[in-house]
């Protein structure tokens, strides 16, 4: 468990330093070429960097042990974190740079040479790639059946998927910020520059809302993947002492914390002792073959 928490942080620390280094020589090549898109997508690596310190302080604070007043602990808090990034990336991203685009439309600035500009998209694009791969390695390693959109529905693990959505916008940025750049200098007018603008805003607000989307199901309490609710019912079920069981309650608590709620029916006619040691045998056997869910409840009934 604690060796899936460093790699999904080892995920998070490329992302940032990448796009801290993106940010930095966006904004320098913007104010030589004066490219809005270019300006854009630099406060897009910017609210990115900001998005990916967010989730390391969300991930060092789920971490803190459970109290009085939260006695479940505090996993949960990372998904409030990831919820904070959604809107960040949508109002600081997003909005500023449909505003940036707008106001070039209006007020539009003549642009410079566009090498430096071609230069800096492909560096950036180089730094996003190498980022995404990490994300979707770790992505991998959850061995989550069904293509790639589906994975990343599934993951309950906020600093891989926003990692993943933020980098595939940012590639699709990129991309519309070069033919921006390029149209703008074969009709000599900086105005499909300024619609690239606003093309990566719009982009950035899809991101955000579907960053919100994964994030909301998380924190109501979403339960955990429905092949792992079977397995604990069949789980259950195999046990020679077990009469019936109702469907598992399972919520996802964090990326490696799930919270477990079995309501079991015994036959009748066993001892106290079957009872208890059904008991112990079941949450082991949840426990060896689902080691992230931490909290077993077992209510037993026995039928007379």
């Amino acid at each position: 468990m604690q060796h899936d928490r460093r790699r999904s942080r080892t995920v998070v620390y490329v992302a940032a330093g990448a796009n801290l280094s993106i940010a930095t020589t966006k904004f320098v090549v913007a104010g030589v070429t004066g490219s809005s898109a270019l300006f854009s997508e630099g406060f897009h690596s910017l609210v990115d960097t900001g998005n990916e310190l967010l989730l390391l302080l969300g991930m060092g604070r789920s971490q803190r042990p459970p109290d009085r007043e939260f006695p479940f602990g505090y996993s949960r808090e990372l998904y409030f974190w990831s919820f904070i990034v959604a809107l960040l990336l949508f109002g600081g991203g997003g909005a500023l740079a449909i505003y940036e685009g707008i106001s070039r439309l209006r007020h539009p600035i003549p642009l410079g040479h566009p090498l430096w500009a071609y230069v800096v998209i492909g560096a950036a694009a180089t730094f996003e790639t190498t980022s995404l791969i990490t994300a979707l390695r770790e992505l991998e390693r959850q061995a989550m059946p069904g293509p790639l959109w589906q994975k990343i529905h599934r993951s309950k693990d906020p600093a891989v998927f926003t990692v993943i959505i933020e980098d595939f916008a940012a590639l699709l940025g990129l991309a519309v910020a070069a033919i921006g750049v390029f149209l703008g200098h074969v009709f000599s007018t900086p105005r499909y520059d300024a619609g690239a603008s606003i093309v990566i805003g719009l982009l950035l607000c899809g991101a955000a809302l579907a960053l919100a989307t994964e994030s909301r199901s998380l924190l109501l309490g979403e339960s955990a993947h429905p092949a792992v609710v079977n397995d604990i019912r069949a789980i259950v079920a195999r046990d020679p002492r077990v009469e019936s069981v109702r469907q598992p309650l399972t919520m996802q608590m964090g990326p490696q914390d799930v919270l477990l709620n079995l309501e079991v029916e015994f036959r009748p006619g066993i001892s106290a002792d079957d009872h208890v040691e059904a008991i112990r045998s079941i949450e082991a056997e949840v426990r060896r073959r689902h080691p992230n869910i931490q909290r077993i409840f077992i209510e037993a009934r026995s039928r007379h």
